[in-house]
């Protein structure tokens, strides 16, 4: 079964988020910053995007050292306060 939403858990060493069928693990020491995208489709070309496009209100932008990330979801506070926690 598919969920909705995104799924960001947050351990000692590394940042685990999931989305249907799609797993990521970003290690927290390659994680240079995390901040909100006010674009519709995301500032950066080559990002990852996770969740539904389609939707969504609120974008989250995580740059890390190996690649970099937007999270299409509904549910940007809760999602921010579990990465920056």
């Amino acid at each position: 079964m598919f969920t909705v939403g995104i799924d960001v858990k947050k351990t000692e060493k590394e940042l685990i988020i999931k989305w249907q069928l799609a797993k990521f693990n970003i290690a927290l020491e390659d994680i240079i910053e995390v901040t909100e995208d006010d674009t519709y489709g995301g500032k950066d070309a080559d990002a990852i995007r996770i969740g539904p496009p389609y939707g969504t209100t609120d974008r989250i932008y995580i740059k890390t050292k190996k690649g970099n990330y937007i999270l299409f979801t509904t549910n940007r506070a809760t999602i921010l306060n579990r990465i920056n926690s």
